[in-house]
């Protein structure tokens, strides 16, 4: 696939946008804090420019293998096993999605109304959050799925004997990573948000006390009940 700056250009905007707090809630739902969010998107884009060649048919890009090694971080960190099989399982749908999407689609740009190279994080995107279903989950499974296409390019190059190199995670595998697991994360909170906002607030059952804490408004201010009575008493005198 040919490289496309707008992964790089996805990681920037979000970077700005943890930088004013505006992605504070969803860093708190991914169990990040805003140092280490900030700090792994930097590592991400300088990563995205370190190609490192595996043989004479590989090469891994250092930006892509930190992205996965994010969604991996996730996923063990999930709430539940239920969560963590759910996530799983969505990364194989996400993956078998993709390859559907590039089998009948079209390669050539010509063939359908869309670019290609846009399909991969779109589907991924939309199937990752659909089968994934929480931040955590949607991330996964958008991420790898996207990369299960590379390892089956490999795998179809080995078995066929085509000459031919995988870009794990590199060119424009890279770009449908970052944006894949963006749009998956944003359908996740724009939608999980507005169900939690119906539902009269975040489902608790499962989750740790300190995360609870930061996802619930806080409660009105109010005074000790002894000095409330301390005060009724004073005024009744």
């Amino acid at each position: 696939m040919a490289n496309f700056p707008f992964g790089l250009i996805a990681l920037v905007i979000v970077s700005i946008l943890i930088y004013f707090g505006v992605a504070h809630r969803v860093l708190d739902r991914l169990r990040l804090s805003d140092r280490a969010a900030l700090g792994i998107i930097a590592l991400i884009i300088v990563g995205s420019f370190i190609d490192i060649p595996l043989g004479g048919r590989v090469t891994i890009n250092l930006g892509g293998l930190i992205a996965v090694g994010l969604a991996i971080y996730l996923l063990v960190g999930a709430g539940t096993a239920y969560e963590k099989i759910r996530a799983i399982l969505a990364a194989a749908v996400t993956a078998l999605a993709l390859f559907l999407a590039g089998r009948f689609l079209g390669a050539e740009p010509e063939e359908i109304f869309i670019d290609p190279l846009y399909i991969y994080p779109l589907v991924a995107g939309v199937v990752g959050y659909l089968a994934g279903r929480s931040r955590r989950g949607a991330f996964f499974a958008a991420v790898m799925g996207v990369l299960a296409l590379d390892v089956g390019q490999y795998i179809y190059l080995v078995r066929t004997g085509v000459r031919g190199t995988v870009h794990v995670g590199g060119a424009g595998a890279f770009d449908s990573l970052i944006l894949a697991g963006i749009l998956a994360v944003l359908l996740a909170e724009l939608i999980g948000e507005t169900l939690e906002r119906i539902q009269g607030g975040p489902a608790v059952e499962g989750r740790p006390e300190e995360l609870i804490k930061n996802l619930q408004e806080p409660e009105p201010a109010r005074k000790p009940v002894q000095e409330e009575s301390e005060e009724g008493g004073e005024q009744g005198d």
